[in-house]
C-alpha cells in the first residue's frame, strides 16, 4: 500500500510537470492541459483513482492546497494597484457578486431544473472565478497591467467570497426552523472579523519577525507556508471556510509591508503554487466519475450558456457602469471568469451533504459544477491571449527590448533597434543623459527601474529582453538577477567584466549571478565607447542564399560585434557567447562596426545593399 501511494503521488507529479511543460512549449495556458492530463490518468486510463489511493487524505491535502494557493495569490496583490484599478476592482467584488448571485441562481432554477435550495448554492458557489485558473491565465496571456489587476484581485478576493457566501447558504437551509438567518448573521460575522483579524495580525507579527532580524534567512518562507496553513485550520475551527479569507489576508498583509526578503519569500510560494495548481487539478479531475456527467440533459446545456453570454456579462456591465474602466476592459472582464478548484470542492461537499437531507436535484450539483469549470477553463484558456489582442489589452510583443543606461552607445542601440520596429525603451536615473533620446523620439523612462513607482508605470509585459549598459558592472548584475526571474535567465544580458580568472580574482562577481555576456567576451563598456567615439555605428545587413552569415562574418572586420538578428516573422535572438546565434536566409542582423564606407565588403550585389548604418 505504502509503495503504491507513493508511486500515485509520483504519478500525479510527473503528470503536473509533464502538463506545464508542454503547455510552455506549445504556449497554451497551463490550465487547459492539467484537466485532460487528469481526466485521462483516471477514468480513461485508470492509472489515479484519487479517492481509493489517497482515501481521507484526499479532502485535506485539496483544502490545505488551495489555502497555500490563495495565500500566494494574496503575496501578489499590491495596494499601488489600486490607484489605477481601486474602483473597477471595488465594484467587481461587492456589486459584482450581489448581481452574480441572484443571476446564477434564478438561471438555475428556470433553465437547468434546480430546486431553489440547490440553486442558491449553485449561484453561490460559482459566483468565485478562481486563483488557481486565473493566475497561470494571466502569466500567459501577458496582459497589461490595469485589466490584469481587475482579474487577479477579483479572482483572489471573490474566492472566500463565494465559499462564505455558499456556507451561509448551506447552514441556513439545512438548520430552517432551528435557527432563523436573523440569529444566524451575528454569528458569521463574528466569524469573519475574527478570521480577517487572525490572517491580519499574523501577517503583521510574522512581518515583524522578518524585518527585526528574529529570523534567519532560510527559515522565511518555510515560516510564511507554516502560517498559512496554521491560520486556514484555526479559522475554519471558528467559521467553515473562513480560513480561505485568513490565508487570502496574510499574504495580502505581508506582500504589503515593503518587506527586504519578500521576493524571496514570493518566488519561494510561487514555486510551492505551481506544484499545488498542477497537482490538485490532475487529483480533482482524476477523481470525476463520468457516470455523473451523464446525468446532464439539454436544460445543462443551455444553464452553461445563459451564464456565460448573459448572466456573467450583464453582472459585471452593470457593476462597472460608470467606472473609469475602458469598454475594451469591461468586454475583457465580462468573459474570463473560469472557475477552479474551490468550486469544484465546495460542490463535492454540499452536493453530498444536501443529497443526504434529501434536497431534490441536489445530484446535479457536482456535475453540473465541474461541466462549468472544464469548459470555462478551456474556453477561457484559449481565448484570453487572442481576445486581449483585439481589444488592445495585451502587452504589444514579447520581443521589446529594455535598455538599462543611456550612454551614446546604448542610444544608439536603442535608434538602431527603433528604425528596425522593435518595441525598445531606454531606461536611466540622469535627466541629462535621456535629453539626446527624447529629442530623437526614442521611449525613455527617468528613474530607478527596480522601483516600485517604476514597476507600477512601466507596462513591463511589452519587453522580452534586458540589455544592463551601464557602466557599472555591479548595477548591471543587479537589474540582470532581479528581471532574470521573471524573463527568465536567458533573455537578460550585460558586457563582460575585464579580463581575467574570475575564480581567483576577488573582485569580480560569480558567473551564477550575472546575465548573459551581450555579444562577445571582448565587448566591454569602455571598449564599446572608445569605438563609438571613433565613429563605430549600428548597422544592419540582410542574409540571403547567396550571402550567408559565414559570408558576412568574412566580409567584415574581426572585432566586429553582431548584437542580435531579427527573423522574418519580427522575433528577435540576441548574441551571446553561451547560446551563439544561427542565422538563415532572410534574417536581419544588427550589428557594431566601422561604418560602411571603412569597412571591407565584397563587391557583390548582395552585399552593396546588406549595410544601413542607423546612427
Amino acid at each position: 500500500m505504502e509503495h503504491h501511494l507513493t508511486l500515485v503521488l509520483a504519478l500525479v507529479g510527473l503528470l503536473g510537470l509533464g502538463a506545464q511543460w508542454l503547455a510552455w512549449r506549445l504556449r497554451l495556458p497551463a490550465i487547459v492541459l492539467l484537466m485532460p492530463f487528469g481526466l485521462a490518468a483516471g477514468p480513461g486510463l485508470g492509472w489515479i483513482e484519487p479517492s481509493a489511493d489517497l482515501g481521507t487524505l484526499l479532502d485535506p491535502i485539496i483544502k490545505v492546497g488551495v489555502a497555500v494557493i490563495l495565500f500566494e495569490g494574496g503575496l501578489r496583490l499590491r495596494f499601488h494597484e489600486l490607484r489605477q484599478a481601486g474602483q473597477g476592482v471595488a465594484r467587481l467584488v461587492t456589486v459584482g457578486v450581489l448581481l452574480s448571485f441572484p443571476l446564477y441562481s434564478v438561471a438555475a432554477h428556470y433553465l437547468g431544473g434546480f430546486s431553489w435550495p440547490v440553486a442558491l448554492v449553485f449561484g453561490a458557489i460559482i459566483v468565485v472565478t478562481g486563483p488557481t485558473v486565473i493566475l497561470p491565465l494571466l502569466r500567459q496571456a501577458r496582459l497589461r497591467r490595469r485589466p490584469a489587476s481587475y482579474l487577479k484581485w477579483e479572482g483572489i478576493v471573490n474566492d472566500p467570497t463565494g465559499a462564505l457566501l455558499a456556507v451561509v447558504i448551506f447552514e441556513y437551509l439545512i438548520s430552517a426552523g432551528d435557527a432563523p438567518l436573523v440569529h444566524m448573521l451575528p454569528r458569521v460575522a463574528i466569524g469573519l472579523v475574527l478570521a480577517g483579524a487572525l490572517g491580519v495580525g499574523t501577517g503583521w507579527v510574522l512581518g515583524i519577525v522578518f524585518r527585526r532580524g528574529f529570523m534567519p534567512e532560510y527559515l522565511k518562507g518555510p515560516a510564511a507556508l507554516t502560517a498559512a496553513i496554521a491560520v486556514y485550520v484555526i479559522a475554519n475551527m471558528v467559521l467553515s471556510e473562513a480560513g480561505l479569507l485568513a490565508a487570502t489576508l496574510l499574504g495580502v498583509t505581508l506582500g504589503n509591508m515593503s518587506l527586504p526578503s519578500i521576493d524571496e519569500i514570493r518566488r519561494f510560494k510561487e514555486y510551492v503554487a505551481l506544484v499545488l495548481v498542477s497537482g490538485v487539478f490532475i487529483l480533482m479531475s482524476a477523481d470525476i466519475d463520468t457516470a455523473i456527467l451523464l446525468q446532464l440533459d439539454w436544460r445543462s446545456a443551455a444553464l452553461l450558456v445563459v451564464l456565460l453570454f448573459v448572466a456573467r456579462p450583464l453582472a459585471v456591465m452593470a457593476a462597472t457602469l460608470g467606472t473609469s474602466m475602458t469598454w475594451q476592459e469591461r468586454v475583457l472582464v465580462a468573459w474570463i471568469a473560469p472557475r477552479g478548484i474551490v468550486a469544484a470542492a465546495m460542490a463535492g461537499v454540499f452536493g453530498t451533504a444536501l443529497l443526504a437531507r434529501g434536497y431534490p436535484t441536489a445530484e446535479l450539483l457536482l456535475p453540473a459544477v465541474f461541466v462549468l469549470i472544464f469548459v470555462t477553463v478551456v474556453l477561457h484558456g484559449m481565448s484570453i491571449g487572442w481576445l486581449a489582442r483585439r481589444l488592445g489589452l495585451s502587452a504589444r510583443t514579447a520581443n521589446g527590448v529594455l535598455i538599462v543606461g543611456a550612454s551614446p552607445w546604448a542610444q544608439a542601440l536603442a535608434t538602431a533597434l527603433k528604425e528596425m520596429e522593435v518595441t525598445v525603451l531606454l531606461v536611466d536615473r540622469t535627466w541629462r543623459r535621456l535629453r539626446a533620446a527624447r529629442l530623437a523620439g526614442i521611449p525613455t523612462y527617468y528613474g530607478e527601474l527596480l522601483s516600485e513607482e517604476a514597476e507600477q508605470r512601466l507596462e513591463l509585459g511589452d519587453y522580452g529582453y534586458l540589455v544592463a549598459a551601464t557602466e557599472n558592472d555591479a548595477y548591471n548584475t543587479l537589474v540582470c538577477t532581479q528581471f532574470a526571474a521573471e524573463l527568465g535567465r536567458n533573455r537578460v544580458f550585460q558586457f563582460p567584466e575585464a579580463v581575467g580568472d574570475e575564480d581567483l580574482d576577488p573582485k569580480r562577481l560569480p558567473r551564477t549571478v550575472r546575465g548573459l555576456i551581450l555579444g562577445s567576451e571582448e565587448a566591454r563598456f569602455e571598449e564599446l565607447m572608445s569605438r563609438w567615439y571613433r565613429g563605430w555605428s549600428f548597422q544592419r545587413t540582410r542574409l540571403s542564399d547567396q550571402f550567408g552569415y559565414e559570408e558576412f562574418l568574412a566580409s567584415r572586420p574581426a572585432d566586429s560585434l553582431v548584437v542580435l538578428l531579427q527573423r522574418a516573422d519580427g522575433g528577435i535572438q540576441v548574441n551571446s557567447p553561451e547560446h551563439p546565434l544561427k542565422p538563415k536566409s532572410g534574417d536581419l542582423l544588427l550589428w557594431f562596426g566601422p561604418r560602411a564606407e571603412k569597412a571591407s565588403a565584397p563587391a557583390t550585389p548582395a552585399a552593396d545593399e546588406n549595410p544601413q548604418p542607423s546612427s
